[in-house]
């Protein structure tokens, strides 16, 4: 929503102070649609040149991601400590085989079922499950472990940036194809040079609305439309870290109670439970 609003706002504000100046609308209407398809085809024709195919549809559905806005809430916070809390107390009270029912059938699993948007998160339930499985392959060294989690870690968060990335790119590179469909409009605006002075000026104002979209474009919304996109990953992104983090408490042979503690005080200040809405959730949790 956010991003919508600043759209808006950039849209009423510059195009609202070039009327109030005095300045009027007809040239750049005029020339918007051409311009706009040289500009547009050609960021989009480079980009899909730049990237695999599904790199490319990944960016069109990123680009509804950053309107949405960030997955994971403080319910799904509070969620994943609970559903930590309790593997780990089946864990350390007997053993991982007592987990292999959850861990090797986790969609099928009563306790991974009572947290039904964890369940459907793929990167987060392979993450435990993966996790779990390390200790039952009894490769349990808690500093081996975490280095192997960060690596798994580091793969996800490269790979959900690349749309942000490309779009970064495009942004860099929209001001240049500006002036692409400006030089091409001097180039029309030269073969008409016997025209008269009004229909000269009226087509070199054309030829400079090339250069205008492009830097208009690229940093006021492709620019910003990645560095949101980025922010929401990296939100995001916590959410698998507290995993880890708890995990590697686990190996630590710390209580279930000190291992989603640590996990809670490494979830992002604005999603963070307190201590006691934890207490009440898990006492929720027991009670249902």
């Amino acid at each position: 929503m956010n991003i919508i609003i600043g759209f808006i706002l950039v849209i009423a504000l510059v195009f609202g102070g070039f009327l109030l100046s005095g300045g009027e609308m007809g040239p750049i209407l005029h020339a918007l649609p051409y311009e706009g398809m040289m500009i547009g085809g050609a960021s989009l024709g480079a980009y899909v040149a730049a990237n695999s195919f599904g790199d490319v549809i990944g960016t069109f559905k990123a680009v509804f991601k950053s309107l949405k806005g960030p997955k994971w809430k403080q319910s799904d916070y509070i969620d994943l400590l609970n559903l930590m809390y309790g593997l780990t107390k089946i864990y350390q009270r007997d053993g991982v085989l007592a987990l292999d029912e959850h861990i090797e059938n986790p969609h099928d699993s009563a306790i991974f079922s009572q947290f039904p948007r964890i369940q459907h998160d793929h990167h987060a339930i392979d993450l435990i499950t993966d996790s779990f499985r390390m200790l039952a392959l009894q490769f349990d060294d808690p500093f081996q472990t975490e280095d192997v989690i960060n690596k798994k870690l580091k793969k996800h968060h490269h790979e959900v940036l690349v749309p942000a990335h490309g779009l970064q790119t495009v942004a860099d590179g929209l001001p240049a194809i500006g002036i692409v469909a400006a030089v091409l409009g001097v180039i029309k605006t030269m073969g008409s040079i016997d025209k008269p002075p009004a229909v000269l000026g009226e087509m070199i104002g054309g030829a400079l609305v090339g250069t205008f979209l492009g830097v208009f474009l690229a940093y006021c919304f492709v620019a910003p439309l990645s560095g949101r996109l980025t922010a929401i990953e990296e939100q995001d992104g916590a959410f698998y870290n507290v995993i880890r983090d708890i995990f590697v408490a686990i190996l630590h042979d710390h209580s279930p109670t000190i291992c989603v503690e640590i996990g809670r005080g490494n979830i992002p200040t604005i999603l963070q439970p307190s201590f006691y809405e934890m207490e009440e959730a898990r006492t929720d949790l027991a009670e249902a």
